[in-house]
């Protein structure tokens, strides 16, 4: 696929970073109350600006590694979150993604996690992929399950984040599964 990417949702869509996001990114990936559910602890503007600069070097590789994309509504170009398969193994992907904090329980991160797991089966042709969420994380696990992801088990000890170690519950759906649901 060339570079760049664009994936569009029901209410959102799914573009390449660049460094104009940066003051959105920030919002993002330095709140703590968005990182609490995050694999990562929450970043400082140069942390931030080093993970826009990542991304971006990382979305001209070939072959592509991942699709790291920032998350956009439909009608507005500003950065509200983001959404990322890497590759994992043949033919897998994990998936992950935020949204800010102020526009949870908007139905943006379903939106993103359906469109970016579409775009996977239907255009990577990726037979499985996985999400790996923390087991407090009530509302991610909610989107996976809508979404037709099954429960696999428990990752203990997963994840170091927040100056301790977290178990994650990994979800999954595979290819011949994803029936493309559209509904928010």
């Amino acid at each position: 696929m060339p570079y760049p990417i664009r994936v569009t949702g029901v209410s959102v869509v799914l573009r390449e970073f660049s460094m104009q996001d940066i003051d959105d990114v920030l919002a993002i990936v330095g709140d703590d109350k968005v990182t609490t559910w995050l694999s990562f602890d929450s970043r400082s503007r140069d942390q931030a600006i080093d993970m826009i600069d990542g991304t971006l070097e990382r979305a001209q590789q070939e072959p592509r590694t991942e699709y790291y994309l920032a998350v956009t509504k439909q009608d507005d170009d500003r950065v509200i979150g983001f959404a990322r398969i890497g590759f994992a193994g043949v033919k897998a992907g994990k998936l992950g993604y935020a949204i800010a904090a102020e526009e949870w329980g908007r139905g943006y991160a379903t939106d993103a996690a359906r469109a970016l797991t579409t775009y996977a089966f239907a255009e990577l042709g990726l037979h499985r992929i996985s999400a790996a969420i923390g087991p407090e994380n009530a509302a991610s696990i909610a989107i996976v399950e809508k979404l037709g992801f099954v429960r696999e088990g428990v990752l203990r000890d997963h994840v170091f984040t927040n100056s301790s170690w977290r178990d994650s519950v990994l979800y999954s759906v595979l290819a011949h599964e994803w029936e493309r649901p559209f509904s928010p």
